[in-house]
């Protein structure tokens, strides 16, 4: 097990981290440029943002306590959504919150320029280099630093609210919706950034004292506080300046302090501001260098990344990495474009934690324990995932365009570093979710077909059938509508040359026609139930069993298949199999007198239900007992085998048969072949073209030299091509 990190970021530092991490250019730059957008309602839109933050903040305090590990946002959704969606999420997080610490380094510039008449970007790569020297000696430095910075910051922002009240003036608030929804909206999204940071804390989760109690409370607290801060702060700048003057500075903190506070209260907010944007970069540093670090552990990064100081207990080449690319940011790239990025990605990613949340809960995973959960569960996620998705609308194009190419290139990574060295082996929760579905829509059709209480049940035989295998087919037909209420229809189809007419040969019984109907009426006589019978004259089979089930409006229709091509119906049963407007059952080998133990296979995903009611109505029939056979690889997830297992106990709780389940492991044994050692007859789904090929002689013939009947069955409703390959991938 590799180096785990030391726990000793107290509430305190786990609050303080989280404000600092919002607390930056969200208050000290942006409200100027969203009030040129929403006028006096930027104070609406910083209120609707912390709102539609909630969500994600919820989402992930409950996440944070069930894997209190480093990692934060990658993590969870790595393990809700599965090793490609972390990789998206783990490798595009890491930019946005490395373009936000460059973005807050660089964008307190202006704030700088107010006190020294100095170069920027040498001094922001200087605190730069000396934030990552900071992370590198370790975390609970950084907390402390964050604690004493965050206590300066809100002690200068909570003089400029008091002292500046009384300034306000209400007429500036005039007119405050005359932006009207899409303005309100547009400053909503620009500000979202502000509160990006709130969640921040969950990537050193690893790191933090009493998790179950403190990150929900840091996180959830440091939200509150912060919200109530920022419309505060809005609600007086607006009150104090004029608009005008506001969206035309680049300071507009220290502008609408110099209307409200004295001179030491203007170079208090500008020291403030600095604190806050170096708290950012801090923070942001302290953040996403987890990101690599928690990938490496997981097989979705090089192990570099896993490396821990044995000196300081710190990640220290994910710190390092991560402080290079800031610098490079710094240096060469443009900060607007690049913080407009980050502002799109950390939508995309919060709705995908609101996604997150939903997947586990939805799933079967048993480690998932959280001690804390988001209250009002579903309804603040959907918020947050239809709130986010509104707002991406007004992030603009160029930036929607960057966050796809950092997802194309996360995908790419994945699948040249990972996917192609043979993956990690895991699946995420939203997987088993899926697959809880789709279970239970199955158990529901499964259930209908099972509790049909009437059926229509055509028997197709020809000249050439059998009086035994015709007699099977009868006493099948005979019992499966007698289990459903229904009734049976057995027709001979008799196929003559295209030259002969049809009504000549209509008119006139053959020997072999004499002989059907005499056999059918003494069965007819003896059935419990009514036996309806006669010929039809073709010249096509094939076509004439399909067109005569749909005027009978059969529900069922039972074809004897033998394993040569050129006997009975021969390849034209594939063609009935796919136009028949009913179920279709092939039969094969059936020794009905001897069938007590009928045996179910799948290969490709769950049980067909007209083959399971078909297999129940049997073994009531014969009074016989069910296994179904269900291959499960080797390597199967947890949540994979929960999920089966719950989904078999539900096929067996809706039979009236004795019903046993077995879960077959390819390395033991092969579920087709023991299904046919095992069994009497042995039933297996039309659809799952692996099956019958190998039982129709397309591949190795499992049912040579066996005694057991084989019904192949066909449903009429058959998935979809896509529903058919979702159900195969997921079971």
């Amino acid at each position: 097990m590799g180096k785990q990190l030391e726990r000793d970021l107290g509430l305190a530092s786990v609050t303080a981290i989280s404000i600092g991490a919002m607390v930056g250019s969200g208050i000290f730059i942006l409200p100027g440029l969203a009030m040129e957008m929403a006028g006096p309602a930027v104070i609406f839109a910083y209120f609707l943002a912390g709102v539609l933050v909630l969500p994600a903040a919820l989402s992930k305090s409950e996440m944070a306590t069930a894997m209190p590990e480093a990692g934060g946002t990658y993590l969870y959704i790595e393990r809700a959504m599965g090793p490609l969606f972390g990789t998206i999420a783990g490798v595009g997080t890491w930019f946005s919150l490395t373009f936000k610490g460059a973005l807050a380094l660089v964008g307190g510039a202006p704030y700088l320029v107010l006190l020294l008449d100095i170069p920027v970007t040498p001094l922001a790569l200087t605190v730069a280099a000396l934030l990552i020297l900071l992370n590198i000696v370790g975390a609970k430095q950084t907390g402390r630093m964050q604690v004493a910075i965050v206590a300066v910051m809100l002690a200068v922002m909570v003089w400029f609210i008091v002292a500046g009240a009384p300034s306000v003036e209400s007429a500036r608030y005039d007119n405050f919706f005359d932006s009207g929804l899409e303005g309100i909206l547009g400053a909503t999204g620009f500000v979202f950034v502000s509160y990006a940071g709130v969640t921040k804390i969950a990537s050193v989760a690893e790191e933090v004292e009493n998790p179950d109690r403190n990150l929900p409370l840091g996180i959830l607290g440091s939200l509150i506080i912060t919200a109530g801060i920022y419309v505060a702060i809005v609600t007086v700048m607006v009150g104090v300046a004029d608009q005008a003057d506001l969206t035309n500075t680049e300071t507009p903190m220290e502008l609408a302090a110099g209307n409200a506070l004295p001179a030491i209260g203007i170079t208090a907010v500008i020291v403030a501001a600095l604190l806050a944007l170096v708290s950012t970069a801090n923070a942001g540093i302290l953040s996403s260098s987890r990101y690599p670090f928690a990938m490496s552990r997981d097989g979705l990064a090089p192990t570099v990344f896993e490396t821990v100081s044995e000196r300081f207990e710190t990640p220290v080449n994910a710190i390092t990495i991560t402080g290079g690319v800031l610098l490079v940011l710094i240096a060469f790239v443009p900060i607007d474009d690049i913080a407009k990025l980050a502002s799109a990605f950390k939508i995309l990613v919060f709705i995908l934690i609101n996604v997150a949340l939903i997947a586990f809960r939805q799933g079967s995973i048993e480690a998932y324990d959280p001690s804390f959960k988001s209250p009002l569960y579903p309804v603040p996620q959907l918020v947050g995932i239809i709130g986010g998705a509104v707002l991406l609308r007004y992030i603009g194009f160029v930036p929607l365009v960057g966050a796809v190419l950092i997802t194309v290139g996360s995908m790419a990574w994945y699948y040249f570093f990972v996917y192609r060295r043979g993956g990690v082996g895991r699946e995420g929760a939203m997987t088993d979710a899926v697959r809880r579905s789709v279970g239970r829509d199955v158990v529901d059709q499964t259930e209908s077909e099972v509790e049909v209480d009437s059926n229509e049940v055509l028997v197709a035989v020809t000249d050439r059938t059998p009086p035994d295998t015709e007699r099977s087919l009868i006493d099948l037909a005979v019992d499966f509508a007698r289990t459903r209420e229904g009734g049976v229809r057995v027709a001979q189809f008799d196929e003559v040359p295209d030259q002969t007419p049809l009504p000549q040969s209509a008119d006139s019984l053959t020997e072999a026609d004499q002989a059907f109907e005499a056999r059918m009426a003494d069965r007819a006589t003896d059935s419990e139930i009514s036996i309806r019978y006669g010929e039809v004259v073709s010249h096509d089979t094939r076509h004439a069993i399909v067109n005569y089930a749909a005027d009978v409006e059969a529900d069922t229709l039972l074809i004897e298949r033998s394993s040569g091509r050129d006997t009975l119906l021969g390849s034209d049963t594939d063609w009935i199999e796919e136009h028949a407007p009913c179920d279709v059952i092939e039969v094969t080998d059936l020794h009905y007198d001897t069938a007590s133990h009928i045996g179910v296979v799948t290969d490709e995903g769950p049980f067909d239900p007209p083959k399971v009611g078909l297999t129940d109505a049997l073994a009531m029939a014969v009074d016989g007992t069910v296994t179904f056979y269900f291959p499960m690889p080797v390597d199967a997830p947890e949540s994979r085998r929960n999920t089966v297992e719950d989904y078999l106990s539900e096929l067996a709780d809706l039979c009236e048969a004795p019903v046993e389940t077995k879960i077959i492991e390819p390395g033991t044994d092969d579920a087709m072949e023991r299904a046919a050692r095992e069994s009497d007859v042995l039933i297996v789904s039309g659809v799952q073209r692996g099956l019958t090929d190998r039982l129709f002689g397309r591949a190795s013939r499992v049912t040579a030299g066996s005694k057991h009947g084989t019904l192949v069955v066909y449903g009429a409703s058959r998935p979809g091509r896509v529903r058919g390959a979702i159900e195969r991938r997921l079971f």
